[in-house]
Parts: structure tokens; sequence; C-alpha cells
């Protein structure tokens, strides 16, 4: 597979079973899971009409998906144009180190471009060194702690 081979498109009805693989990937990952409903409210929202659901592209070679990226614009106290949260990111294994990852970043990028949300932010975790290597590359890190109800 070559970056040139890779297909950045929007989530399909028909991509349900590789989806939930590649997510399912992206929980193991971060040592979660979630319940079958959760799966199926969350495959309903990326592919409904709301514009405050979650939206996903997803990365496909050679017919198969390899990656997916869900993101959200949503208001902001500080602006009065929506910005854009890049929640989660996914590559397969043996897709990474392929700029699948930067693909998936710059095409939500674009995204935000077009809906004229000027900034895209994203969390991860502090021992995420991999992932970081591409983040310091693509974005800037911020000097936020995030919190939340125990």
């Amino acid at each position: 597979m070559s970056q040139d081979s890779v297909i950045i498109r929007p989530l399909r009805a028909e991509d349900e079973a590789a989806w939930r693989a590649l997510w399912t990937g992206y929980l193991t990952f971060y040592e979660t899971s979630v319940p079958e409903e959760v799966y199926a409210a969350t495959f309903a929202r990326l592919l409904g009409d709301d514009p405050q659901d979650f939206s996903c592209l997803v990365a496909e070679s050679e017919g198969a998906l390899i990656g997916l990226v869900h993101f959200l614009f949503h208001r902001h106290c500080w602006r009065i144009e929506n910005v854009c949260y890049l929640q989660d990111l996914y590559a397969a294994p043996e897709a990474r180190g392929k700029g699948v990852g930067r693909a998936l970043i710059e095409a939500v990028y674009a995204a935000a471009d077009a809906a004229g949300a000027p900034t895209v932010y994203w969390l991860t975790q502090e021992f995420n060194h991999t992932a970081r290597q591409l983040y310091d590359r693509i974005g800037t890190e911020t000097p936020f702690i995030k919190y939340q109800r125990p």
C-alpha cells in the first residue's frame, strides 16, 4: 500500500462491519469497550444528517478500510464560528507509518475549512508517543489539562 493508493471518503452504510472492526481496535488501544447499543447508536449517528452529530471519514486502500476519524462541529463561547473536535483517529496496525493518520487529519482540516470552523482540536494520552510524533508535526500542543467528573 502506498500513500497514493489511500482514498479518504465519508462513511457509508455498507462499511458497518469494517468500521466496527476499526473502532473496536481503537477502543481496545485505549483499554475500553462499549456495549452493542453504543455501537449501533454511534453508527446511526455517523450516517445521520443532524449537524450536531459526529461525522466519520474513512481511509480505504485496495477496497479495504484501513483507518477512521470521527469529528464534530460545535459552538464555542469564545468564537462566533463553530469549532471542530476530532474525537477518534485510528489506523489499522498494518497501515501505520504510511501517512493514513496524517491524511485523515488533513481531511478533517479540509472539512473544517469548508464549514468555516477556524479551529480543529483533539486530545490524546500523554504516553501515546507514536501518535504524538505525528501530532507534533501537524498540530500545536496546548497547555490545557483535561478534568472530568469522577
